[in-house]
């Protein structure tokens, strides 16, 4: 099953949801919301440290668990250290077909902050080529299959697709000639 759409980049461009998610709104940590504002600061950064966290929309209430570190094969970052009392947070992932990075910026203190999707280039790209193999390897089986199937056939059915049958050699008698 393809991951992807085939025309990621419009399909980001055109479709509303991306749209809006594309201008930068404000955004909140949403873990840990039963627990006291100091215990859900240290899991925030116990989490994002750990390489992952879950942030929401607050304009849209759609929710995305994030995630960052070296296992991805995109350029996914936690930096502490860029902006004192905020944390920088990078994540791509792909969201309805389309490869997309949420990129944004959370305070340390009211864990809460600014963020945005963008559309991911480089991820739609490496996507874009499994989906062609996928395509590919698709296209080789239902070869195979029809090969394989033309095996069994009568002699008179074994033709390609696109060879068209003559009216003489559909003929139910042998003379040729079509009776009612």
């Amino acid at each position: 099953m393809p991951r992807v759409v085939a025309d990621q980049k419009n399909k980001f461009e055109s479709d509303d949801l991306f749209k809006k998610l594309s201008r930068e709104s404000e955004v909140r940590y949403t873990g840990h919301k039963d627990r006291p504002i100091e215990e859900r600061r240290l899991k925030f950064k116990a989490a994002c440290r750990d390489g992952f966290t879950e942030i929401a929309f607050v304009n849209s209430g759609i929710n995305f668990q994030l995630f960052f570190g070296p296992f991805n094969e995109c350029r996914d970052l936690c930096q502490f250290d860029q902006e004192k009392g905020k944390v920088n947070l990078k994540s791509s992932f792909i969201m309805n077909g389309v490869c997309v990075r949420w990129k944004g910026t959370i305070d340390l203190q009211r864990l809460d902050g600014v963020g945005c999707l963008e559309f991911d280039e480089d991820l739609a790209k490496i996507e874009d080529a499994r989906l062609h193999q996928q395509i590919d390897a698709y296209n080789k089986r239902v070869q195979d299959l029809e090969e394989k199937q033309r095996a069994f056939l009568p002699p008179r059915l074994k033709r390609p697709r696109n060879e068209v049958t003559t009216a003489e050699e559909m003929s139910p008698n042998s003379s040729g000639s079509i009776s009612n």
